[in-house]
């Protein structure tokens, strides 16, 4: 996530029939519908549970009267599936379709599994019909799209790519300036190899167009990459680079939730956040969690994502 939104400029190339991607913000990721031609639609992925009703009237405006049969989810990040419990719901006639690696956590509803509870952020129960199983393809509308794990990011999230017309479907692991927080990396895991590695696959499928789970449709594949190539040098030369990123992307996700909130409300849910409390220092205690917090949101306020005023704190885009 970047920690302030700069969309493209640069007009969106064309997408196949029936592809329409639904661009969001920074809470909740993009949705993409495609509709098969005969009156059934595929979503992938559904936003965070905060948007569910502007999720819910973006997709029936642009079903168009087609029935929602089929929701995929590339990853369980609560930006991606937090709408999930909502769409099904709605259309209780619907298949959901989740990447196998958390398949026994959704089962049980492990919130600590599935990373809810360390991100502190929140995500109603859903329930899944099927698996999105690495090397097998997917029928999605009237095309056959490819499965590919890639992990990084999140180490069960997987690409979908359809080779006719070269169209990925890249989630978080690219996007035109970059690629998420490698989840992985803040419990302790070597995972900036694995990103490296989504990136040689990514390029090894030669897309001419690019769905990323943020921002906006793109078809300069190869900038993307170097871009995204650079940023991990940057991370993998100082890793402390990243989860000072980690926080502030972290920190920067609770005020888009929010909106408005004080430096002190801040702190306080920091320090009941698992991933915060160990990227803010070993076993802080709430007064240090406080003033890291504090640090952080001065940082925030002077790249323009955030704004004060009195004791308040501002989302600013």
């Amino acid at each position: 996530m970047p920690l302030t939104a700069r969309p493209s400029t640069a007009v969106p190339p064309p997408l196949s029939p029936g592809v329409q991607v639904l661009q969001r913000g920074w809470l909740s990721s993009n949705n993409i519908l495609i509709r098969d031609g005969k009156g059934a639609a595929t979503l992938v992925d559904s936003g965070y549970c905060s948007h569910t009703a502007q999720t819910l009237a973006l997709v029936a405006t642009a079903l168009q009267g087609d029935q929602l049969t089929q929701l995929v989810n590339t990853h369980l990040h609560s930006d991606h599936c937090g709408g999930n419990a909502a769409l099904q719901a709605r259309y209780p006639g619907m298949h959901t379709l989740i990447p196998p690696g958390h398949a026994q956590a959704v089962t049980h509803w492990s919130v600590q599994e599935l990373t809810f509870e360390a991100t502190g952020q929140s995500c109603p129960r859903f329930a899944y019909q099927g698996l999105l199983l690495p090397g097998q393809e997917l029928r999605i509308g009237p095309q056959h799209w490819q499965i590919h794990a890639a992990p990084g990011h999140d180490p069960h999230s997987v690409l979908l790519f359809e080779p006719v017309e070269r169209i990925l479907i890249s989630a978080d692991a690219l996007w035109e300036n970059g690629f998420g927080i490698v989840f992985p990396e803040l419990d302790g895991i070597d995972a900036f190899g694995c990103v490296s590695d989504t990136l040689d696959l990514i390029e090894s499928l030669e897309a001419a167009t690019v769905i990323p789970g943020h921002g906006s449709v793109f078809n300069d594949v190869a900038k993307a990459l170097v871009t995204a190539r650079a940023r991990l040098d940057y991370f993998e030369r100082s890793p402390e680079r990243h989860r000072n990123y980690a926080a502030k992307v972290l920190l920067k996700f609770k005020l888009l939730e929010l909106q408005e909130t004080t430096a002190a409300a801040l702190g306080h849910w920091a320090g009941s956040t698992p991933y915060l409390r160990s990227l803010l220092g070993l076993h802080p205690t709430q007064g240090e969690v406080d003033e890291r917090v504090g640090e952080l949101l001065e940082q925030l306020v002077q790249s323009g994502a955030a704004r004060r005023q009195g004791v308040s704190i501002y989302n600013q885009d």
